[in-house]
């Protein structure tokens, strides 16, 4: 026994079946189309603290601490570190109990023997101790724990992921809120503008210096005005719902911090395309999710050869109890099996071709995730710098509407133009002035989805808020897995 175990440990060094993993290579861009000429190193830092409201960061605080997709996230991790250990427990002998205790009557005309002391019927005890072995000589056991390592961090990727998404959505959902009240005060503003130019007219009119007209035209604005803040305000419920079930509480109302145009604009982060391969969870999932199908090949192939066990028990068994721990009542046995392969019909050759099919569509999979990856950060650069001009732009449309407003309404005052001047003045500003507070807002978050893009070391930082798996669930990562083949 002593020398089988001896020499199943020499062959358990030995290598194993299968493709070792190796990162593959992945053509990156030298740099981004809309790379701002001003950034600043700042994705390692808590970014959201840059908008200047101690209400969001209570927030952000509060989600990762509180939020259910988080705890979700949490869960599935501990679940795949037992998956872990599940399957790589065959890597260890297997020692196991037993105990018996029975009683027996035969049928004494047929004559057959009881085996044993004692008469008919008769008592038996025992107890054994037995141990079973697999040796992993041709590494399928070591290839599935490879497979369910690499899938537990990817789990764990996913869970980083979360936290990733959970943090950029509360942001973006606070600025969307804030926005939302500009416009309603915006909205509110006007409408009370519209009533009192109503009171004018129809006292005006009833002492006829203006006509019926007139007064209707007024009426239509105030109305158009007044249709507009149930909208706004819909908005705004269902806007505070989303934040109220993102931070782990029930729909209600949310408070509010500083005003839209109150906060600070963070800084653009500086970030080249090849560092989103090392700060994006979900390109390190994606990766993670294709050493695990690299390693199942060999898992598979590694059928086609024979799978060798060594077995023994210890015990005792007698008639009696009291007997049952005495000398002549040992019983000892021990012994090894080898089993391989014919003829199987296709079964294993049919699992091999699933591993590699599962294989290449990770592998196309990651590379479409590093795609997708440099499409999200061009598109939030793209989004940022386009979306600042655009405000610009909005912002000097009302300030020329404001003042071609202003004037009409004086041509009107002194009888220069009709009212249908003044009201195609006004029927322009006042949507403007909408669309201003919307931009300044997308303006605002479209900073959170570059960051968002770009992952970072903020994601670590978050994370530190947020729940942790239990600490003995997550292995330790490999440096690189380019570097280190993962074994």
């Amino acid at each position: 026994m002593r020398a089988a175990a001896i020499a199943a440990l020499a062959l358990l060094g030995g290598c194993m079946v299968g493709p070792d993993y190796k990162r593959p290579e992945v053509p990156t861009p030298a740099a981004y189309r809309y790379e701002p000429q001003s950034v600043a190193q700042t994705a390692d830092t808590q970014w959201w603290k840059a908008f200047g409201d101690p209400v969001l960061d209570g927030y952000i605080a509060e989600a990762l601490a509180h939020n259910k997709n988080v705890q979700i996230a949490v869960a599935n991790v501990e679940q795949a570190a037992g998956v872990l250990t599940t399957t790589r427990s065959p890597l260890f002998p297997q020692v196991n109990y037993q105990a018996d205790a029975t009683r027996q009557r035969v049928n004494e005309l047929s004559g057959t023997p009881l085996a044993g002391f004692g008469g008919n019927p008769q008592t038996t005890y025992q107890v054994l101790a037995g141990a079973s072995w697999e040796i992993d000589l041709w590494g399928r056991i070591r290839r599935l724990t490879e497979s369910a390592r690499a899938n537990l961090l990817a789990t764990d990727e996913a869970r980083r992921g979360v936290v990733l998404s959970l943090v950029a959505s509360v942001a973006s959902t606070y600025l969307q809120l804030l926005g939302l009240d500009e416009q309603l005060e915006i909205a509110q503003r006007t409408l009370d503008t519209y009533g009192q130019s109503v009171k004018l007219f129809e006292l005006q009119n009833k002492y006829g210096q203006v006509s019926k007209m007139n007064v209707e035209q007024a009426r239509s604005q105030y109305e158009t005005a007044a249709a507009q803040i149930p909208v706004i305000k819909q908005q705004i419920v269902q806007t505070e719902n989303a934040l109220a079930v993102l931070l782990g509480r029930n729909p209600g109302p949310i408070a509010r911090g500083k005003k839209l145009d109150a906060l600070l604009l963070p800084t653009v982060p500086a970030g080249l395309p090849s560092t989103l391969l090392e700060r994006r969870p979900d390109l390190l999932q994606a990766e993670q999710t294709l050493i695990a199908a690299n390693a199942q090949i060999g898992a598979a192939k590694a059928q086609y050869f024979p799978a060798i066990s060594l077995t023994g028990a210890l015990g005792s068994a007698s008639p009696e109890l009291r007997n049952l721990f005495t000398g002549p009542a040992g019983v000892w046995s021990y012994g090894g099996a080898i089993i391989g392969p014919i003829f199987t019909g296709g079964a294993i050759a049919g699992q091999v071709a699933q591993a590699e099919g599962g294989q290449k569509a990770a592998l196309a999979s990651y590379e479409l995730s590093i795609q997708n990856a440099f499409a999200d950060v061009e598109n939030a650069l793209a989004s940022n710098a386009n979306l600042g001009e655009q405000l610009a732009a909005q912002g000097r449309l009302v300030k020329a509407l404001s003042e071609y407003s202003r004037l009409a309404r004086l041509q009107f005052n002194g009888g220069y133009t009709s009212y249908t001047t003044v009201l195609q003045a006004e029927q322009q500003l006042f949507p403007s002035e909408l669309n201003l507070a919307s931009i300044r807002a997308q303006l605002y978050g479209s900073l959170v989805n570059l960051y968002k893009a770009l992952g970072g070391g903020w994601v670590d930082r978050a994370d530190g808020l947020a729940p942790q798996p239990s600490a003995a669930a997550l292995p330790p990562r490999d440096p690189s897995p380019a570097a280190t083949p993962t074994r």
